[in-house]
Formats: structure tokens, sequence, C-alpha cells
């Protein structure tokens, strides 16, 4: 299973990551392709980004993508891309042409044709894959990760690079990266925070319960960062 790392509580788990994430970019080549998360936990991370990495980074090697985003404007509070940018993009010295984000206005069919053309002609390509440098993920209580959900298995193992995803609970729709995209990248890194998750992430580790259900559960190779809250029981 996947390497882990656990700290006291949201705020350390952030601090750890956006120190690792600053060597890998000073590791790297010409350009670093991140493609980030959504949610709760990734919004301590981007403020201490903010705050402690301004001026450290190299934010001429980022290129930014979304792992997935909701269908809604770019200004609505629910989007994806809106909350990185208020909380991470306007407060760093990052071009906008680093920045590749997920039209969330278009017809969600168009758009899951249109991000991978996009990400064609950025990100290099093995063996007929595209590759992210380091993606980062969330997981929600139910299992999923960006927006495939248990319901839509299938998106895990879908040609396509995106797709269009239904949230189950709100029909809300939603463009995501799709599981093969996903397990090609480089680095692969959940960031899993809240006792709420503590429960998926047992049966995730201990290969129990529902496991083969969650969507989570099929990421190869990740490194897990959490807090105390959501690390799994060792009972």
């Amino acid at each position: 299973m996947s390497h882990t790392h656990v700290f006291k509580d949201n705020q350390a788990v952030a601090e750890a990551f956006a120190e690792y994430l600053y060597q890998q970019v000073e590791a790297a080549g010409k350009y670093f392709h991140l493609a980030l998360s959504g949610g709760t936990t990734p919004k301590v991370l981007f403020d201490h980004l903010a705050e402690a990495y301004a001026d450290r980074m190299d934010w001429d090697k980022v290129h930014l993508y979304w792992g997935d985003e909701r269908c809604v404007a770019h200004n609505d509070p629910q989007s994806n891309f809106f909350m990185t940018s208020e909380r991470l993009i306007d407060k760093v010295p990052i071009s906008p042409g680093n920045i590749h984000r997920i039209v969330g206005e278009l017809l969600p069919e168009r758009e899951a044709r249109r991000y991978p053309l996009v990400l064609q002609e950025m990100l290099p390509m093995e063996n007929g894959r595209l590759i992210f440098d380091l993606i980062m993920l969330g997981m929600g209580s139910d299992g999923h990760t960006a927006s495939i959900f248990p319901h839509q298995m299938e998106l895990l193992t879908a040609e396509e690079t995106c797709a269009v995803a239904v949230h189950p609970d709100t029909g809300q729709r939603r463009i995501t990266l799709t599981g093969e995209v996903i397990n090609a990248a480089r680095q692969i890194h959940f960031l899993v925070t809240g006792a709420s998750k503590r429960p998926v992430v047992t049966e995730i580790f201990t290969h129990t319960g529902r496991c083969e259900s969650y969507p989570a559960y099929h990421i190869r190779g990740a490194q897990w960062w959490m807090d105390e809250a959501a690390a799994p029981s060792k009972e």
C-alpha cells in the first residue's frame, strides 16, 4: 500500500506538504506540471503557500491544472478555480499563462473534449498517456476522489482523458480527470483530514469492508498526507 505521512492537524499537514512541494519544484527541470484539488483541506495548504512561499517558490516553473471542476462560473463560490484564485493565485507571482483552468461555464460535454486538448499542448506523453509531474487528490467520506464517485466506477478505466461526472446527491455536473490519467502521474498525493474520513481510510488501508467500492482505493502508488483524526484505525 501507499506511503503515509501523519501529522497532528490540518495545519501541520499543509505545512509539511508545502515544503515537500517546494522541494519538488526546486528539483524540477524547466516546468513543473501540477494538478490541484478542491475541497477543505487544500484551502489551508493554499493559504500557507501564499504566506510562506510567495517569494520563495519559483512560480515561473509551475503550471497549474485541476483534477476536477464543478460546472459553475469561474467566480462562483463553489468553483475550485475561484477558491484557488482567492487563496493562492492572486497572492503569488505566477504568470496567467501558467494557469490552465477547467472552464466550468461551458457545456460539460464540450469542456470534457476541450480540456484534454489543453493538456495535450502542455504535458509530456509517455506510453500513450499524458503525464503530470504531481497530482493532488482529496477524498470524500464516500471514498470518491477527483469527481469520480462510487456510482461511476467506469470513469476509473475510461479511455477518455476527461469525463462528465454527476454528484450522486445533488445531481451537480462536474468535469473530472479519469482514473488512468491520474494513475499515470509521476507522483500522486492524497491530502485527507478530518475524522469523517477515518472509516473509509481504514478500509482502504486494511483492504477490508467495502474498500473496492471506493474510487480512491483504485489509485495506485499514492502517498497519503493525513492528520491524526483521519489516519487509519489501528484496532
